[in-house]
């Protein structure tokens, strides 16, 4: 019963496996099809082609493109991860007035939809004077409200233990962070890392808002230059955003150890 109930359980996870990789599989098939072929419904192309990929590097500075969104992935994640680390670091280990109200002034800002604040943001990046650059997409978005409660709920499960036996032993808040509360927190910061970069890496408004050329545009917005009313270009597109998966899949490559850490934890507890 039990080996006939293990085939069953892994016959659900090769069928939802396959659900799971066949859409990037028919990204990157459909991106190696001639136009006339685009449309078919053949796993496989009948005649394979490259010209799409030569068509999206041609037509515009994907190079360029994708170092903007690398850069702009990168330096959002860090400084959504340093204020995280800061507030939920401070947040359990210290008592002060109205923290309660504050962290409930907090959890309801993470309610308000972008739509509601961007004319202010963009007032402000405006009288920063970093409109139409990478900063002016970067900027806002330093500040994330699901990072701080995310960390926050893992930090304050933190044996308290520790922090006292630090203490006694004269060790400063600082060193604590670093030495002793950051490396047992790896896999969850590697996990919540994931998640903020493929966030900002996905990000489509505020960027195709600020952004003025496509020189200093991330991906996402070059994406939406293959479709328009004029004509379609799909294999050109397929091509793009298979390149533009790239990143995605090698920072996942990189932290998956921590990852699936991180969920094995959760799932314990």
């Amino acid at each position: 019963m039990i080996k006939k109930a293990n085939i069953q359980n892994h016959l659900v996870l090769i069928i939802f496996s396959i659900l799971s990789i066949f859409p990037i599989y028919w990204m990157v098939i459909s991106s190696l099809k001639s136009e006339s072929e685009i449309f078919s419904f053949s796993l496989f192309p009948s005649d394979l082609t490259f010209i799409n990929y030569s068509y999206a590097f041609e037509t515009m500075p994907l190079v360029k493109m994708l170092l903007n969104s690398v850069t702009i992935s990168i330096l959002t994640t860090a400084g959504q991860l340093i204020i995280a680390i800061l507030f939920a670091y401070a947040f359990t280990r210290w008592d002060f007035k109205f923290k309660g109200l504050i962290y409930l002034a907090l959890s309801v800002t993470w309610l308000i939809p972008l739509q509601a604040i961007m004319v202010p943001n963009y007032v402000q990046i405006n009288e920063l004077g970093i409109n139409g650059t990478v900063w002016g997409i970067i900027v806002p978005g330093l500040c994330s409200v699901f990072a701080n409660i995310y960390l926050y709920q893992s930090f304050n499960a933190f044996p308290k233990a520790l922090f006292d036996a630090a203490r006694i032993d004269g060790i400063s808040e600082w060193r604590i962070l670093v030495d002793i509360v950051l490396p047992n927190m790896k896999p969850t910061i590697a996990a919540l890392s994931i998640i903020l970069i493929i966030s900002s890496w996905n990000d489509y408004l505020w960027p195709m808002l600020v952004s003025r050329t496509l020189e200093s545009s991330p991906i996402q917005i070059g994406l939406k230059s293959f479709v328009s009313n004029d004509s379609n270009l799909w294999g050109s597109l397929m091509a793009a955003t298979t390149i533009s998966c790239i990143p995605i899949f090698i920072a996942y490559i990189i932290l998956q150890r921590s990852i699936m850490d991180t969920f094995l934890k959760k799932g314990i507890k």
